[in-house]
């Protein structure tokens, strides 16, 4: 009986336990979930004779190495900062392991054992990164083939509140995780703007947010350049386009009281706060000089404002604002999310210049069964049962840019309902 090995329940987990669990009993194969709280991973795999659920603090050397060794194939929706510690472990038990999440310099300074035990580490493999890949990469190599030069890419990306739960004035509800929310774009982002490059810090991330047209059932998001789009040129061979940028999406006004959360320095993770009698109204003293009639309200739902004391487990300001995030903006049990994905191509091709718009929406079911654990679940749990049928036969470290990959996962995800939608003009 083969076993796959999860680390992670958290929000993102949910669609991936239901589309493994779905597979296990198909296979007759085993699902073992491992998170630090076993009530939420019961919740989630319930009384299924196909998944066992597992209580592990993933610090444990010991309990870690057990549980990977048992698998026949791991996955990681652990923190970014916690992957090392399995994927260590992946490469002394000889075990393949899939992430959500970006190749980083730890990652990658595995490389040579995973090549020389022949795994397959395959990471960047959920929504953004990962579907924006695999989608990308497919539509670009049609191009090419149909004798296409790519003189522009664009690729956005959002998590988004759904029109129909969209009820506040920031126009965003937590769907993922909210630390996140609050450090992005933190490090800045480069990119390349019409053969110009492009170097952006933090306070200039949220200044000017361009605004996109989706369709007509949605209104006009805007986006903030996303981290090291540079790095991504050589991956995509696009070194011949004059304009090359990944970005997230947004709603304007959100984009323009983000800036300010910024400019007020409320999302400072790095310097300590003295929490002893601090009220949120205190705490957000800095904003005041960038109140006005258009964004009070939004401050205020968000409780800047209010004269409570702040949790008193807040060490950093960051903190105090991902308690308000998570309090203020957290989504009811009917609530709903939405994925938005675009690429935006423009190219050549006959000597007629072309553009091409290739777009995905996603909905979520509810507060749970979000569009967002939908698309970065589903791409780790179909790949994971495409590796285990030896569909997919590769070894060394991978992101989904090789057909390989892309072509038989993009399939199985349009099966599932994600599917991509194009215009061409």
């Amino acid at each position: 009986m083969k076993k796959i090995a999860l680390f992670g329940a958290g929000k993102s987990a949910t669609c991936l336990i239901d589309y493994l669990i779905s597979e296990t009993r198909i296979n007759n194969w085993e699902l073992i979930v491992a998170d630090s709280n076993l009530q939420v991973v019961q919740s989630k795999t319930g009384n299924n004779p196909n998944a066992k659920a597992v209580a592990i603090d993933v610090l444990d050397a010991a309990a870690r190495k057990v549980l990977i060794e048992q698998a026949d194939i791991v996955i990681s929706l652990l923190p970014p900062s916690l992957h090392f510690l399995v994927a260590t472990d992946c490469v002394t038990s000889k075990k393949n392991l899939l992430t959500a999440s970006y190749v980083d310099e730890k990652i990658r300074s595995l490389e040579p054992e995973i090549i020389k035990r022949n795994l397959l580490f395959l990471c960047e493999m959920g929504l953004d990164p990962g579907i924006d890949h695999m989608s990308a990469i497919e539509l670009i190599e049609r191009i090419k083939k149909e004798g296409g030069t790519i003189t522009s890419f664009k690729s956005h990306t959002g998590g988004l509140v759904a029109p129909e739960s969209d009820n506040n004035p920031w126009h965003y509800k937590i769907s993922w995780n909210p630390r996140n929310v609050v450090m992005a774009g933190s490090a800045g982002a480069v990119y390349k703007e019409e053969n110009k490059i492009i170097e952006k810090n933090y306070k200039e991330l949220f200044a000017r947010c361009e605004e996109v047209f989706i369709n007509k059932k949605i209104k006009d998001l805007a986006w903030y350049p996303n981290r090291d789009s540079l790095s991504y040129i050589p991956i995509y061979e696009l070194e011949e386009a004059k304009t090359f940028i990944r970005t997230t999406l947004r709603y304007p006004s959100f984009c323009k009281y983000w800036q300010h959360i910024i400019d007020a320095e409320l999302t400072n993770d790095k310097d300590p706060v003295e929490i002893n009698n601090l009220t949120f109204s205190k705490w957000s003293e800095k904003i005041i000089p960038f109140v006005n009639d258009t964004n009070r309200n939004a401050f205020s739902f968000l409780g800047l404002f209010d004269e409570s004391v702040v949790p008193q487990y807040a060490k950093t300001s960051a903190d105090i604002l991902q308690y308000l995030l998570e309090t203020k903006l957290a989504m009811a049990a009917h609530d709903k999310d939405m994925i938005v994905m675009l690429h935006e191509i423009e190219y050549e091709g006959h000597g007629i210049k072309h553009e091409i718009k290739s777009s995905l929406i996603v909905t979520g079911e509810d507060n749970i069964r979000t569009a967002m654990a939908k698309t970065v679940g589903l791409p780790l749990g179909i790949a994971a049962i495409l590796i285990l049928k030896n569909d997919i036969n590769l070894t060394g470290l991978h992101i989904p840019i090789l057909p390989e990959i892309y072509m038989p996962v993009l399939s199985e995800l349009k099966k599932q309902g994600i599917a991509f939608e194009e215009t061409v003009s």
